[in-house]
């Protein structure tokens, strides 16, 4: 809402002299703030930070070599991301691999199967990182049974995923085994 202000009056020129004093006031006090927080925005207006003269902008010159229109890497920056490279490989030495316990049920083909031979089968599998561990027999329905075997992992040497596609469902143990199926995946 604007005010008309006569400034052929008294009261009109005592109103606007209170205006500008109000005016020289907040800008003295935004001054002041802006001085104190420099960078921060003050009053609407954002405050420049003060600009230092030291040896680098002397030696510089009249040449505007900070203004950088291409993006170009300046040698500090290379430096940063040097500095930068060596912290991640010294924070990230060799650290030592996860391991995994795995409860695998492995089923066979049917009733007829030897079980006896499907845990030989399954137990001939090596690999670096995998540990066979305890197995018992555990009756499925109709005198069946499934191999249920715990094994334990290397996380970064053997992934399971490979290990039931690329072995244990491929010859010579796919004579003896139907399907692998995960029951329990804990890290150790």
């Amino acid at each position: 809402m604007v005010i008309p202000i006569d400034l052929h009056t008294e009261s009109g020129l005592k109103s606007l002299n209170e205006f500008l004093q109000v005016v020289v006031w907040y800008e003295s006090v935004s001054s002041q703030l802006a001085s104190s927080f420099p960078g921060k925005a003050v009053g609407g207006k954002a405050a420049a930070a003060p600009v230092e003269a030291g040896p680098a902008k002397e030696a510089a010159g009249d040449e505007d070599d900070d203004l950088d229109l291409f993006g170009d890497e300046t040698e500090e920056d290379k430096k940063a991301v040097e500095e930068r490279e060596k912290a991640k490989r010294a924070s990230s030495k060799k650290k030592e691999s996860g391991k995994s316990s795995v409860l695998m049920d492995v089923k066979p083909w049917d009733d007829e199967t030897d079980m006896v031979a499907l845990e030989k089968a399954v137990r001939s599998v090596e690999m670096p990182g995998l540990f066979w561990g305890a197995s018992k027999l555990v009756p499925v329905g109709y005198g069946i049974k499934k191999l249920q075997i715990m094994l334990t992992i290397v996380d970064d040497l053997v992934s399971v995923d490979s290990l039931i596609e690329e072995h244990l469902t491929v010859e010579p143990c796919s004579e003896h085994v139907q399907s692998c199926d995960i029951v329990a995946f804990n890290k150790i």
